[in-house]
């Protein structure tokens, strides 16, 4: 093992660089779900960034009922990569295989949950300060939460114009980051 002058800066560099492509290749697989609009600038950006790895593991791991499957199981392998190389970097030894996967698991429903609660508050927040705004990341922004907010929208009762439904969705991600995500992290000791 390294001299922690070295490891943490480079546990980080891995944590961070995995980490954005992994989100990268989750935004393309949700915006890829809702059907979001192809020729956006920002869905673009993600689908050349995430096709030379997510192509090839296509023809490989094809989809099933509209679900990528191959997207799916490339954020597992870079999250378990990622994870397993943090660990050798930390620990100096191979993690242990099953806590390994159910720490990946854990990461990624944490992640796609961080996601979205981004994704709620900063459509919360624009709808405050400039509720007519006009840009191409806001109309994939609706693309996304719509599909989570309506629901709740058309559940709840009038309120007289004001809209509840982020409030709500807000408090069921939490609800499940601590059912779900909880019980899955902490299977290996990370230093990340």
């Amino acid at each position: 093992m390294g001299s922690n002058y070295f490891t943490d800066p480079l546990i980080f560099l891995i944590g961070t660089a995995f980490s954005l492509y992994i989100l990268a290749v989750m935004l393309r697989f949700l915006l890829q779900a809702v059907r979001a609009d192809f020729f956006n600038p920002i869905s673009q950006f993600l689908v050349r960034a995430t096709s030379p790895v997510l192509n090839p593991l296509r023809r490989v791991i094809p989809g099933i009922g509209g679900i990528d499957l191959a997207a799916i199981v490339l954020m597992f392998v870079l999250q378990a990569v990622s994870l397993y190389l943090i660990f050798l970097l930390a620990y100096g030894q191979h993690p242990p295989l099953l806590p390994l996967t159910v720490e990946s698991v854990g990461r990624l429903i944490g992640l796609l949950l961080n996601l979205y609660t981004v994704l709620i508050l900063v459509g919360v927040i624009i709808s405050w300060i400039n509720p007519t705004a006009s840009h191409p990341g806001l109309h994939l922004l609706q693309q996304l939460t719509n599909p989570i907010l309506r629901p709740i929208r058309s559940a709840l009762p009038d309120m007289g114009g004001l809209d509840l439904s982020p409030l709500v969705a807000l408090i069921a991600i939490h609800l499940v980051r601590m059912l779900a995500v909880y019980p899955l992290r902490g299977q290996i000791p990370m230093p990340i």
